[in-house]
C-alpha cells in the first residue's frame, strides 16, 4: 500500500518499470480517522524500461508508376493523444545506415496514417511517435520499403544471367550502375529481414544461392538514390525445371520469349506446356513461348511444365509508352531539383540542368499527347 499525500492525486515523478502493475485508490473522511469509502475499480500501469518503437506499414509493397502509397504508424498499446512523425530514410553508406528526412507536412500529423502522392520509384520510409507536455518521442519505426519494378531511374540494377529464377549454386551476380561512385545492395527476404549484400565488391553483389528462397534486391547510391527492385528466386529443385523469364518490366508493343530449362542441361527445352495466371496456354513441340508485341493483356503469373514437373511462377509487368516516358520526366526533374546546400542531385551546375529541364518539358507535351487526361 502506498500512502499518499491529503490530495486526490498521486504522482509518480520518475517512471520505471518497478512502478508496473495494478492501482486504486479509496478515500477517508477527514473529521474521522476510521470512516473511508470503498475501494475504486482498479487501474493497470505498464511502464517499459525500454523506448518504445511504433511498426510503420505500407501498402501497396510494388508500385505502379504515379501510384499513391499510404503508410500507417501504429504504437504498442495504442491511445489518445499521439502526434505522428513521417520520414523518408535516405542512404547514407558512410554509416552503413540511413538519414531521416522530415516528409512534407508530416510533423505531428494527428493521423496516424500518411499518404504519398504520384511515388514511381523504389523509396524507404519510417515513422515516429509522440505526446505529452513536453512531448515525449518514441523510437523510429524500421524502415519500410516500397517497390518499383520501373527501370528508368538514376540508378539501375542488372542481374546476371537476366533472369528471374536460378537454381542453388549457380553464379547469379548484381550489378549497380549510374553516376555514382558508391553503392550498396540491399535485400528484403521473405522472412522479413532487411540485410545488405555480405559479398561486394565494387558495384557488384555476388548473392548467396545455397537455399531456396525468394528475396527482393536494389541498389543505393552514395548520393541517395535508389535503383528499381528485382525478385529473384531459387529453387532447390534437383530434377524440375525453372522459368527463364526477363527480371525487368518489358515496354507494350516489344516481343519477349519465355522458356524452361533444367538444371543438367541449362538448355531450352521443347515438349513444354505454359501457363499464363494458372491457365493453359501453350502445348505443343515449340520450347518458347513467344510474345511477339506485348500488352498489358500479357501482365500476370507464368509457369512452365516438362516431364511432369512444373516451375516456380514468375510475375511479368509490361510498362506502357506513358509510363515509361512519364518516369523519365520525374528522373530529369529529380536531377535538377535545386537547394542551398545541395544544387541538384548529380552536382550539375545551373547550366547543365537547363537542356535536361528543356528536355523534362518536351517529355511532358509528349505525355500529354498520348494521354490528354493526364495533366501536368
Amino acid at each position: 500500500m502506498i500512502k499518499a499525500p491529503n490530495q486526490n492525486e498521486y504522482r509518480i515523478r520518475s517512471a520505471s518499470s518497478s512502478n508496473s502493475g495494478n492501482y486504486r485508490c479509496k478515500g477517508r473522511v477527514k473529521s474521522s480517522q476510521h470512516e473511508t469509502t470503498e475501494w475504486s475499480d482498479s487501474v493497470t500501469l505498464t511502464v517499459s524500461d525500454n523506448e518504445p518503437r511504433p511498426v510503420l506499414t505500407v501498402s501497396p509493397s510494388w508500385l505502379s508508376p504515379g501510384a499513391s502509397v499510404t503508410l500507417n504508424c501504429e504504437v504498442e498499446h495504442p491511445s489518445a493523444g499521439w502526434s505522428f512523425y513521417w520520414y523518408k530514410a535516405v542512404p547514407d553508406l558512410s554509416e552503413k545506415s540511413s538519414s531521416y528526412e522530415l516528409l512534407p507536412d508530416g510533423s505531428g500529423t494527428a493521423q496516424d496514417s500518411y499518404i504519398i502522392h504520384g511515388q514511381t520509384h523504389t523509396a524507404g520510409y519510417v515513422c515516429r511517435a509522440g505526446r505529452g507536455d513536453p512531448e515525449y518521442h518514441t523510437d523510429h519505426s524500421q524502415p519500410k520499403f516500397v517497390w518499383s519494378a520501373d527501370v528508368h531511374s538514376a540508378a539501375s540494377l542488372t542481374v546476371s544471367p537476366d533472369r528471374v529464377q536460378h537454381f542453388t549454386s549457380d553464379s547469379v551476380s548484381l550489378t549497380c550502375e549510374g553516376n555514382f561512385t558508391e553503392w550498396r545492395v540491399r535485400k528484403f527476404s521473405e522472412d522479413g529481414q532487411l540485410s545488405d549484400c555480405r559479398r561486394m565488391t565494387g558495384s557488384t553483389c555476388d548473392i548467396n544461392t545455397s537455399k531456396s528462397d525468394t528475396t527482393v534486391y536494389w541498389c543505393e547510391s552514395g548520393s541517395g538514390e535508389f535503383s528499381s527492385a528485382v525478385n529473384i528466386t531459387v529453387q532447390n529443385n534437383y530434377y524440375g525445371p525453372i522459368l527463364v523469364s526477363p527480371v525487368h518490366p518489358v515496354t507494350e508493343g516489344a516481343s519477349v520469349s519465355l522458356s524452361c530449362s533444367l538444371r543438367k542441361t541449362q538448355k531450352i527445352l521443347s515438349n513444354v506446356f505454359f501457363y499464363h495466371n494458372y491457365k493453359l496456354i501453350q502445348n505443343d513441340t515449340r520450347g518458347e513461348l513467344k510474345i511477339s508485341a506485348v500488352s498489358k493483356s500479357d501482365e500476370g503469373f507464368y509457369k512452365c511444365q516438362y516431364s511432369g514437373r512444373e516451375s516456380a511462377q514468375s510475375w511479368i509487368t509490361s510498362l506502357s509508352g506513358f509510363e515509361v516516358l512519364s518516369s523519365i520526366v520525374l528522373i530529369l526533374d529529380d536531377i535538377c531539383l535545386c537547394s542551398p546546400k545541395a544544387p541538384n542531385r548529380l552536382g550539375l551546375p545551373l547550366t547543365a540542368c537547363i537542356p535536361l529541364l528543356l528536355l523534362s518539358v518536351l517529355l511532358k507535351c509528349q505525355t500529354c499527347s498520348i494521354d490528354p487526361i493526364r495533366n501536368y
